[in-house]
Protein backbone atom coordinates (compact mmCIF):
# COMPACT_ATOMS: atom_id res chain seq x y z
CA UNK A 1 0.00 0.00 0.00
CA UNK A 2 1.39 3.40 -0.96
CA UNK A 3 2.43 5.80 1.78
CA UNK A 4 2.91 8.67 -0.65
CA UNK A 5 -0.60 10.06 -1.07
CA UNK A 6 -0.50 13.83 -1.26
CA UNK A 7 -3.26 14.80 1.13
CA UNK A 8 -2.82 18.50 1.71
CA UNK A 9 -1.83 21.73 0.09
CA UNK A 10 -1.90 25.31 1.29
CA UNK A 11 -4.47 27.85 0.15
CA UNK A 12 -4.01 31.62 0.37
CA UNK A 13 -5.16 31.70 3.99
CA UNK A 14 -2.71 29.03 5.08
CA UNK A 15 -5.49 26.53 5.67
CA UNK A 16 -4.88 22.94 4.69
CA UNK A 17 -7.03 21.87 1.78
CA UNK A 18 -7.50 18.13 1.33
CA UNK A 19 -8.53 17.03 -2.14
CA UNK A 20 -7.99 13.33 -2.78
CA UNK A 21 -9.24 11.63 -5.91
CA UNK A 22 -11.64 8.69 -5.60
CA UNK A 23 -8.85 6.08 -6.07
CA UNK A 24 -6.82 7.91 -3.40
CA UNK A 25 -9.82 7.98 -1.08
CA UNK A 26 -10.21 4.23 -1.54
CA UNK A 27 -6.56 3.66 -0.74
CA UNK A 28 -6.77 5.93 2.29
CA UNK A 29 -9.86 4.13 3.58
CA UNK A 30 -8.04 0.81 3.33
CA UNK A 31 -5.12 2.29 5.27
CA UNK A 32 -7.47 3.60 7.95
CA UNK A 33 -9.12 0.20 8.31
CA UNK A 34 -5.69 -1.27 8.97
CA UNK A 35 -5.11 1.37 11.65
CA UNK A 36 -8.46 0.52 13.27
CA UNK A 37 -7.72 -3.20 13.43
CA UNK A 38 -4.21 -2.64 14.77
CA UNK A 39 -5.15 -0.11 17.42
CA UNK A 40 -8.14 -2.06 18.77
CA UNK A 41 -6.18 -5.34 18.83
CA UNK A 42 -3.31 -3.59 20.62
CA UNK A 43 -5.69 -2.06 23.17
CA UNK A 44 -7.49 -5.35 23.68
CA UNK A 45 -10.84 -3.57 23.65
CA UNK A 46 -12.90 -1.33 21.41
CA UNK A 47 -15.58 -1.33 18.75
CA UNK A 48 -14.33 -2.56 15.38
CA UNK A 49 -17.68 -3.24 13.64
CA UNK A 50 -19.13 0.25 13.68
CA UNK A 51 -15.73 1.85 13.16
CA UNK A 52 -15.16 -0.12 9.96
CA UNK A 53 -18.65 0.61 8.61
CA UNK A 54 -18.16 4.37 9.06
CA UNK A 55 -14.67 4.69 7.57
CA UNK A 56 -15.62 5.60 4.01
CA UNK A 57 -18.00 8.35 5.12
CA UNK A 58 -15.47 9.95 7.45
CA UNK A 59 -12.67 9.59 4.90
CA UNK A 60 -14.71 11.47 2.30
CA UNK A 61 -15.45 14.26 4.75
CA UNK A 62 -11.89 14.83 5.96
CA UNK A 63 -10.03 14.25 2.71
CA UNK A 64 -12.41 15.82 0.20
CA UNK A 65 -15.46 17.65 1.56
CA UNK A 66 -14.65 19.57 4.73
CA UNK A 67 -12.57 22.71 5.18
CA UNK A 68 -10.37 22.17 8.22
CA UNK A 69 -6.84 22.86 9.40
CA UNK A 70 -4.88 20.26 11.43
CA UNK A 71 -2.42 23.00 12.41
CA UNK A 72 -5.24 25.12 13.83
CA UNK A 73 -7.91 22.73 15.17
CA UNK A 74 -10.01 25.57 16.60
CA UNK A 75 -9.97 27.71 13.43
CA UNK A 76 -13.29 29.58 13.71
CA UNK A 77 -14.33 29.04 10.09
CA UNK A 78 -13.66 25.31 9.99
CA UNK A 79 -16.39 22.86 9.05
CA UNK A 80 -17.42 20.82 12.08
CA UNK A 81 -17.73 17.04 12.30
CA UNK A 82 -19.68 15.53 15.20
CA UNK A 83 -19.24 11.82 15.88
CA UNK A 84 -22.50 11.07 17.67
CA UNK A 85 -21.74 7.33 17.67
CA UNK A 86 -18.76 7.97 19.92
CA UNK A 87 -17.83 4.31 20.31
CA UNK A 88 -16.56 4.49 16.70
CA UNK A 89 -13.77 6.72 17.98
CA UNK A 90 -11.04 4.53 16.38
CA UNK A 91 -12.29 5.53 12.92
CA UNK A 92 -12.13 9.22 13.79
CA UNK A 93 -8.73 8.90 15.50
CA UNK A 94 -7.29 7.16 12.45
CA UNK A 95 -8.58 9.94 10.17
CA UNK A 96 -7.33 12.70 12.46
CA UNK A 97 -3.88 11.11 12.67
CA UNK A 98 -3.56 10.70 8.90
CA UNK A 99 -4.80 14.29 8.48
CA UNK A 100 -2.01 15.55 10.71
CA UNK A 101 -3.77 16.45 13.96
CA UNK A 102 -1.38 14.24 15.93
CA UNK A 103 1.29 11.63 15.09
CA UNK A 104 0.12 8.36 13.56
CA UNK A 105 2.35 6.53 16.05
CA UNK A 106 0.06 7.75 18.83
CA UNK A 107 -2.74 5.47 17.61
CA UNK A 108 -1.15 2.57 19.51
CA UNK A 109 -2.09 4.39 22.75
CA UNK A 110 -5.84 3.85 22.22
CA UNK A 111 -7.60 3.33 25.57
CA UNK A 112 -4.37 3.49 27.55
CA UNK A 113 -4.16 5.37 30.85
CA UNK A 114 -3.24 9.05 30.34
CA UNK A 115 -3.70 8.70 26.58
CA UNK A 116 -5.39 11.41 24.51
CA UNK A 117 -7.25 8.64 22.68
CA UNK A 118 -9.93 7.36 25.01
CA UNK A 119 -12.61 4.78 24.22
CA UNK A 120 -15.11 7.54 23.52
CA UNK A 121 -14.12 10.91 22.09
CA UNK A 122 -13.15 13.73 24.46
CA UNK A 123 -12.89 17.23 23.00
CA UNK A 124 -10.75 18.37 25.94
CA UNK A 125 -8.09 15.75 25.20
CA UNK A 126 -7.87 15.11 21.48
CA UNK A 127 -7.02 17.72 18.82
CA UNK A 128 -9.72 17.81 16.15
CA UNK A 129 -12.48 16.28 18.27
CA UNK A 130 -15.53 18.54 18.43
CA UNK A 131 -17.77 16.69 20.94
CA UNK A 132 -17.20 14.54 23.99
CA UNK A 133 -19.27 11.42 23.43
CA UNK A 134 -20.63 8.66 25.61
CA UNK A 135 -24.37 8.21 25.84
CA UNK A 136 -25.86 7.78 22.38
CA UNK A 137 -28.50 10.08 20.94
CA UNK A 138 -26.94 13.43 21.86
CA UNK A 139 -24.83 14.24 18.81
CA UNK A 140 -27.58 15.64 16.60
CA UNK A 141 -28.68 18.06 19.31
CA UNK A 142 -25.06 19.14 19.75
CA UNK A 143 -24.68 19.64 16.00
CA UNK A 144 -27.86 21.70 15.86
CA UNK A 145 -26.44 24.06 18.46
CA UNK A 146 -23.31 24.55 16.35
CA UNK A 147 -25.26 25.02 13.12
CA UNK A 148 -27.64 27.49 14.74
CA UNK A 149 -24.70 29.45 16.17
CA UNK A 150 -23.23 29.68 12.67
CA UNK A 151 -26.48 31.18 11.40
CA UNK A 152 -26.72 33.67 14.26
CA UNK A 153 -23.05 34.69 13.95
CA UNK A 154 -23.21 34.89 10.13
CA UNK A 155 -20.58 32.22 9.54
CA UNK A 156 -20.81 29.94 6.51
CA UNK A 157 -19.17 26.78 7.84
CA UNK A 158 -20.97 23.46 7.51
CA UNK A 159 -21.78 21.06 10.35
CA UNK A 160 -21.81 17.28 9.78
CA UNK A 161 -23.16 14.74 12.28
CA UNK A 162 -22.64 10.98 11.99
CA UNK A 163 -25.36 8.93 13.68
CA UNK A 164 -25.70 5.21 14.23
CA UNK A 165 -28.96 3.60 13.18
CA UNK A 166 -29.30 2.19 16.69
CA UNK A 167 -29.42 5.66 18.20
CA UNK A 168 -32.29 6.53 15.87
CA UNK A 169 -34.32 4.58 18.42
CA UNK A 170 -33.63 7.40 20.91
CA UNK A 171 -36.33 10.00 21.53
CA UNK A 172 -33.79 12.81 21.71
CA UNK A 173 -32.77 12.16 18.11
CA UNK A 174 -36.31 12.89 16.94
CA UNK A 175 -36.68 15.98 19.13
CA UNK A 176 -33.49 17.22 17.49
CA UNK A 177 -34.83 16.34 14.05
CA UNK A 178 -37.86 18.55 14.69
CA UNK A 179 -35.67 21.43 15.86
CA UNK A 180 -33.32 21.35 12.87
CA UNK A 181 -36.21 21.51 10.42
CA UNK A 182 -37.97 24.21 12.46
CA UNK A 183 -34.90 26.46 12.32
CA UNK A 184 -34.31 25.65 8.62
CA UNK A 185 -30.71 24.62 9.24
CA UNK A 186 -29.54 24.08 5.70
CA UNK A 187 -25.95 24.29 6.96
CA UNK A 188 -26.46 20.98 8.78
CA UNK A 189 -26.00 17.54 7.24
CA UNK A 190 -26.58 14.37 9.22
CA UNK A 191 -25.51 10.91 8.09
CA UNK A 192 -26.95 7.64 9.36
CA UNK A 193 -24.46 4.77 9.33
CA UNK A 194 -27.19 2.30 8.39
CA UNK A 195 -25.38 -0.97 9.06
CA UNK A 196 -28.55 -2.48 10.62
CA UNK A 197 -26.75 -3.92 13.66
CA UNK A 198 -26.41 -2.66 17.20
CA UNK A 199 -25.06 -4.07 20.45
CA UNK A 200 -27.71 -6.74 20.92
CA UNK A 201 -28.58 -7.66 17.34
CA UNK A 202 -30.44 -6.43 14.26
CA UNK A 203 -32.13 -3.06 14.65
CA UNK A 204 -35.27 -4.43 12.98
CA UNK A 205 -35.65 -6.94 15.81
CA UNK A 206 -34.81 -4.63 18.69
CA UNK A 207 -36.75 -1.51 17.68
CA UNK A 208 -37.58 -1.26 14.00
CA UNK A 209 -36.86 2.24 12.65
CA UNK A 210 -38.25 1.68 9.17
CA UNK A 211 -39.34 3.41 7.04
CA UNK A 212 -36.27 5.56 7.66
CA UNK A 213 -36.46 7.76 4.57
CA UNK A 214 -40.13 8.58 4.97
CA UNK A 215 -39.73 9.36 8.68
CA UNK A 216 -37.06 12.00 8.06
CA UNK A 217 -39.01 13.46 5.15
CA UNK A 218 -42.06 13.77 7.41
CA UNK A 219 -39.91 15.62 9.94
CA UNK A 220 -39.02 18.20 7.28
CA UNK A 221 -35.60 17.00 6.13
CA UNK A 222 -34.19 16.64 2.63
CA UNK A 223 -33.31 12.94 2.35
CA UNK A 224 -30.72 11.11 0.25
CA UNK A 225 -30.10 7.34 0.21
CA UNK A 226 -26.73 5.97 -0.85
CA UNK A 227 -24.34 3.04 -0.70
CA UNK A 228 -22.16 4.18 2.18
CA UNK A 229 -19.11 2.42 0.75
CA UNK A 230 -19.31 3.94 -2.75
CA UNK A 231 -17.21 7.10 -2.84
CA UNK A 232 -18.88 8.46 -5.97
CA UNK A 233 -22.26 8.25 -4.26
CA UNK A 234 -20.89 9.61 -0.97
CA UNK A 235 -19.31 12.66 -2.61
CA UNK A 236 -22.36 13.36 -4.77
CA UNK A 237 -24.60 13.22 -1.70
CA UNK A 238 -22.48 15.68 0.25
CA UNK A 239 -22.40 18.09 -2.69
CA UNK A 240 -26.20 17.84 -3.01
CA UNK A 241 -26.52 18.57 0.70
CA UNK A 242 -24.45 21.75 0.33
CA UNK A 243 -26.76 23.07 -2.38
CA UNK A 244 -30.02 22.21 -0.57
CA UNK A 245 -31.55 25.38 0.88
CA UNK A 246 -34.21 25.96 3.51
CA UNK A 247 -33.98 22.60 5.28
CA UNK A 248 -31.38 20.24 6.79
CA UNK A 249 -30.23 17.16 4.90
CA UNK A 250 -30.04 13.56 6.10
CA UNK A 251 -27.94 11.05 4.16
CA UNK A 252 -29.03 7.47 4.81
CA UNK A 253 -25.83 5.54 4.10
CA UNK A 254 -26.39 1.81 3.71
CA UNK A 255 -23.26 0.16 5.09
CA UNK A 256 -21.93 -3.17 6.29
CA UNK A 257 -20.87 -3.58 9.89
CA UNK A 258 -17.24 -4.71 9.96
CA UNK A 259 -16.76 -3.72 6.30
CA UNK A 260 -13.53 -5.00 4.74
CA UNK A 261 -12.90 -7.95 7.05
CA UNK A 262 -14.83 -11.07 6.04
CA UNK A 263 -15.29 -12.62 9.47
CA UNK A 264 -16.39 -9.29 10.99
CA UNK A 265 -18.90 -8.32 8.31
CA UNK A 266 -22.50 -8.45 9.60
CA UNK A 267 -21.17 -10.17 12.73
CA UNK A 268 -22.72 -8.65 15.86
CA UNK A 269 -19.99 -10.22 18.01
CA UNK A 270 -17.57 -7.60 16.73
CA UNK A 271 -19.76 -4.67 17.73
CA UNK A 272 -17.65 -4.23 20.85
CA UNK A 273 -15.12 -7.06 20.87
CA UNK A 274 -11.48 -6.62 19.98
CA UNK A 275 -9.92 -9.12 17.59
CA UNK A 276 -7.28 -11.41 19.00
CA UNK A 277 -3.78 -10.93 17.68
CA UNK A 278 -4.29 -13.90 15.35
CA UNK A 279 -7.61 -12.47 14.12
CA UNK A 280 -5.98 -9.09 13.64
CA UNK A 281 -3.26 -10.70 11.51
CA UNK A 282 -5.91 -12.36 9.34
CA UNK A 283 -7.83 -9.09 9.04
CA UNK A 284 -4.75 -7.14 7.97
CA UNK A 285 -3.91 -9.78 5.37
CA UNK A 286 -7.42 -9.36 3.90
CA UNK A 287 -7.04 -5.60 3.79
CA UNK A 288 -3.66 -5.60 2.03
Amino acid sequence: MSNHIKVASQDTTGTNVFDLTVPELMEMAKKLRCHIITMIATAGSGHPGGSLSAVDIITALYFKIMHHDPHNPRWKDRDRFILSKGHAAPALYAVLAESGYFPVEELTKLRKLDSRLQGHTDRNLTPGVEMSAGSLGQGLSFGIGIALAAKLDHHDYQTYVLLSDGECEEGQTWEAALSAAHFKLDNLTAVIDRNQLQLSGWTRNIMNIEPVNEKWQAFGWHTIEIDGHNFDQILTAFEEAKTTKGKPTIIIAHTIKGKGVSFMENNVEFHGKAPTLEEAKRALQELE
